[in-house]
């Protein structure tokens, strides 16, 4: 199935809307506790199981409408899916705190591997949304490796010794947005790399 073109608002909403959601469900219930089947669970427990499926359904809805979902996307909801099963089966907070340690470190270990054997793993990925010449892959490559990386130990550093509090405001606010900033400021230092369309058609022509 092709790609299909979307309102760029409501494809933000529907990919940024299921955290915000987690955030403010948090935010209401964190006080609570709830039982189920004689066992209690604390709210940041049930407003984790509650994420996932609102997770699920704006993945269905994203890809109804456009047709397509990206490889992140795709294993990011897998690890979502798996350690809230194992935070509700094991009634235990850290399972969900250290996915996000292992999916930016396991983002770091992927494109390190493809590094390794001189590829870069995120031109394969985003290379139809960042037209860049190789040279400017590979760096973006490192940088992004190392920056999954910082993200990874930081997260571990956070929950590990701060507040459940602190932690869900960290991870909906500030890991994206350091996350946005740093890929933007990359993509401005390698802008030199950019291949503009314009290239493209005189390369076509003088060819």
């Amino acid at each position: 199935m092709s790609e299909k073109s979307v309102n760029p608002v409501l494809k933000q909403v529907l990919e940024l809307g299921p955290t915000i959601v987690f955030f403010v469900i948090y935010l209401r219930i964190k006080e609570e506790v709830y039982v189920f089947g004689g066992t209690e669970y604390s709210g940041f427990i049930v407003a984790t199981i509650v994420f996932v499926p609102i997770l699920l359904a704006s993945m269905a809805v994203l890809w109804y409408l456009t047709g397509k979902l990206s490889r992140i996307q795709v294993f990011t909801a897998f690890m979502v899916i798996f350690f809230g099963a194992l935070t509700a089966w094991f009634n235990d907070e850290r399972f969900f705190k250290m996915k996000t340690s292992i999916v930016n470190g396991m983002f770091a270990v992927i494109l390190g591997l493809g590094l390794m054997r001189g590829k870069s793993l995120l031109q394969y990925v985003m290379g139809d949304m960042i037209p860049m010449e190789p040279e400017g892959w590979m760096i973006l490559t490192k940088r992004l490796a190392l920056g999954f990386a910082v993200l990874a130990l930081a997260n571990e550093i956070v929950w590990r010794t701060m507040s459940t509090d602190a932690w869900v405001k960290i991870e909906t606010f500030a890991f994206p947005a350091a996350l946005f900033l740093f890929l933007w400021a990359q993509i401005v230092m390698l802008q030199k790399y950019v291949i503009e369309p314009d290239e493209d058609a005189s390369d076509a022509e003088n060819g």
